[in-house]
């Protein structure tokens, strides 16, 4: 079969094992998206209806790829005959199945079609209230640590009473009288966050057998994708959706497990055997992305973690550069050591998207962009997120409100966003259901106001959805108070907003109603990768943490900060470090490159406005001082070198002298 010659034996076997359940472990840069894509061709060449087909991952990004490597494999091996029916399989994340499934069904969980998606600032903003509710003070219960024990519970597929029973710790405890006030918000403005996408849906699927036996009938055939990262909800979904016939293919890498912090739970991939009877094994250990250097080095990390399947990966690729290792005198120094050797690779060819700089926190990219800066590199800092922008919510607020006029935080947002002379006593009155109550100047506002939402909402409801954005941008006032501000940061917020027009025109080849929730759902869903740009839109440096590199592969990677306490990290709560889930975070950060690395540290580091003096990261010594060039103090000898605590006072002296 010509769909599957491209194929390795290993990748061919996966695939055409097509009944039953099937454990994919995929290697760094073993084609599990190549495998998973010819699968599906497979099953539709076997006489399987391409509908009945599901495939779910975790971001918006790698569901993309796999929908559109999915949809031209199919155009190129398909019959007409196999396709007669004109459906495509579902390729989506595990929210966006949620929202899906929801929506179709929201009647049977008590919600409206359009009900709002509260993304991490609406929950935030969200939580905080409802620890004031409760009688807490939000500077002694932070919102971020209630948001995220409550968020770890309903991942963990537990309701607030199973917590409640289980709540030993005083934080707990409080966590469960804000989750409470919390749900209540969400009932309220009828919304959901992202846990209650899969939580509400698992709910639905064990209590509504009905739903559970069409969904089942509609996807006979499921694919999970790093299943290494799958929570509890997670698990029960998909197990749920396999149903008796069990046909579930699920494609991970325990030593690419990095978010047990967020509940992914490793032992669904150990136990797949157990959960799933009769379960094939298949392992993917060839390499096609980066030289035998780099594969070697990644092999001598992971290996020495014990709760993984063995297996060991290989290339067949050229052996390449040697990773070249770095030691900064201060945290200054390491970052312009890494913008002026990216300045340099970009001079001698590389184009400034193909080198990614990765680091284990936030805050250090700042020295990172000051150094970039400084050298005129471009780049790119992921996280600062299109969709949080203040204008853009502002306007996909309206948007929300207009067809779901029960959410009271799209309506204290936008009611005076440009301001109206709508006071807070006004805003508090129609929220309490006093409109009755307002009188003179204040009622022609409020009537003025809910005229101008039911003009948006019936343009939302018929109108192609660019056109219902350029619609509130005009009829609310914003684009022309931003004409009038005339200021830079006035007009860069309006140019912001034709943007977020242009954008819309991706889905103006849906029904109104339908394009206007798949913005507002990829806009509640959007992840760190979503904000890459194609490389003609921005060619730039991307500098991210490791986990937001996570599933992308650049030709040149630094990874930064290798000291210890900050890579492996070690946490600022009681938990201290899990060593084995850290080294898994330096094998992805390593498997991420094609040609070249850079390893580097600093001396000294200023964390939290103190200087600390550092160790080298104890994963530097697991690889071998045969791949290593060293720069930067570390002794360099005839080919072999000291452990590197031993070289700690020698190469402190040769920095200096940099």
């Amino acid at each position: 079969m010509k769909h599957l010659e491209v194929l390795n034996e290993k990748q061919r076997e996966a695939a055409v094992t097509t009944e039953g359940p099937l454990l994919v472990l995929a290697g760094a840069g073993s084609g599990k998206t190549k495998t998973v894509t010819h699968r599906i061709v497979h099953l539709i060449h076997l006489g399987i209806a391409p509908e009945q087909i599901l495939a779910v991952t975790f971001t918006n990004k790698a569901a993309k790829e796999m929908r559109e490597r999915a949809v031209a494999l199919i155009k190129r091996f398909a019959r007409p005959d196999q396709m007669s029916s004109g459906g495509q399989p579902l390729v989506t994340t595990f929210h966006s199945f949620g929202v899906r499934t929801l929506r179709e069904f929201h009647e049977a969980v008590g919600l409206p079609r359009h009900f709002t998606i509260y993304d991490r600032s609406d929950s935030g903003r969200a939580i905080k209230k409802a620890i004031e509710e409760s009688g807490y003070n939000p500077k002694e219960f932070e919102p971020r640590r209630m948001l995220s024990i409550i968020s770890r519970a309903k991942g963990d597929a537990l309701s607030r009473d199973d917590f409640m029973s289980d709540a030993a710790s005083y934080p707990d405890r409080v966590a469960g009288e804000v989750w409470e006030k919390y749900d209540k918000q969400l009932k309220d403005e009828r919304a959901l966050d992202f846990d209650d996408l899969l939580l509400k849906t698992l709910r639905m699927l064990e209590s509504r057998p009905e739903i559970r036996q069409k969904l089942q009938e509609r996807f006979r055939y499921i694919h999970i994708d790093e299943y290494q990262d799958t929570n509890k909800v997670q698990y029960e979904i998909a197990r749920l959706l396999a149903g008796e016939r069990q046909n579930i293919c699920v494609v991970g890498d325990i030593d690419q497990s990095i978010y047990s912090w967020r509940g992914a739970d490793i032992k669904n991939v150990l136990q797949f055997e157990r959960h799933f009877k009769n379960a094939k094994t298949v392992l993917l250990e060839e390499n096609y992305r980066s030289t035998k250097t780099i594969i070697d080095a990644s092999n001598k990390v992971i290996v020495k973690n014990r709760n993984r399947v063995p297996k060991t990966v290989f290339t067949n690729n050229d052996t390449g550069e040697k990773i070249t290792m770095f030691a900064g005198f201060s945290g200054a120094h390491e970052a312009e050591y890494i913008a002026r050797t990216a300045k340099n690779t970009i001079d001698a060819g590389a184009s400034p998207s193909d080198i990614a700089v990765l680091f284990r926190t936030n805050f250090q990219s700042r020295a990172l962009e000051e150094a970039f800066l400084n050298l005129d590199v471009p780049y790119q800092v992921l996280g600062v997120k299109f969709f949080e922008r203040k204008e853009v919510k502002d306007v996909l607020s309206y948007l929300r409100l207009a067809l779901n006029p029960g959410c009271t935080a799209d309506l204290v947002r936008v009611i005076n966003t440009p301001a109206r002379g709508i006071g807070k006593v006004t805003v508090l009155k129609i929220i309490e259901g006093k409109r009755n109550e307002l009188q003179g100047a204040t009622a022609g506002k409020i009537e003025a106001f809910e005229q101008m939402m039911m003009d948006i909402a019936d343009e939302a409801r018929t109108k192609k959805l660019s056109d219902t954005l350029k619609f509130i941008i005009a009829r609310t006032g914003i684009e022309m108070t931003f004409k009038k501000g005339g200021t830079e940061e006035d007009l860069e917020r309006l140019e912001n907003l034709r943007e977020l027009v242009s954008l819309a025109t991706r889905y103006d080849d849906r029904a109104s109603e339908e394009a206007v929730e798949a913005l507002l759902e990829d806009a509640a869903l959007q992840s760190d990768q979503d904000e890459i740009k194609d490389k003609e839109e921005k060619d730039a440096v991307r500098l991210m943490t490791v986990h937001a590199a996570k599933g992308l592969e650049f030709p040149y990677v630094f990874i930064t900060g290798l000291e210890e306490g900050l890579f492996p990290h070690e946490r600022l709560d009681q938990k201290g470090v899990d060593q084995e889930e850290e080294r898994r975070l330096f094998y992805v950060a390593l498997t991420r490159a094609g040609k070249k690395i850079w390893l580097t540290y600093a001396h000294s580091r200023v964390i939290f406005g103190s200087s600390r003096v550092n160790i080298p990261s104890s994963f530097l010594a697991d690889i071998d001082a045969d791949l290593i060039d060293m720069e930067g103090g570390l002794t360099e000898g005839s080919g072999k070198r000291r452990g590197l605590l031993d070289d700690w006072d020698d190469s402190f002296e040769n920095v200096i002298e940099i």
